[in-house]
């Protein structure tokens, strides 16, 4: 299963974007997906940094196996889950 997070809509609101983050991330965690597509879009990467730093806290790293950045997109990350 996967999932999709578009973040271009809430670019500019700061506790949304945490708000949205933390959302997919539990409902992949419920859902036990497997991968998770993340679109910060392409602009100044301000917006894919934050995301980074999201998914680097310590509590967030422990729910999913590793991090992708496309490499034919700058403007899209995938997060991988390892269910056992």
């Amino acid at each position: 299963m996967k999932l999709k997070l578009d973040l271009h809509d809430i670019f500019n609101r700061g506790h949304d974007i945490d708000r949205a983050l933390r959302g997919i991330m539990d409902e992949a965690v419920a859902k036990k997906a497997t991968l998770v597509e993340i679109i910060p879009g392409k602009g100044s990467g301000q917006l894919k940094k934050r995301v980074l730093r999201f998914l680097d806290q310590k509590e967030v790293k422990q729910l999913y196996h590793r991090v992708e950045k496309d490499s034919k997109n700058f403007g899209r990350l995938f997060v991988h889950f390892r269910w056992k």
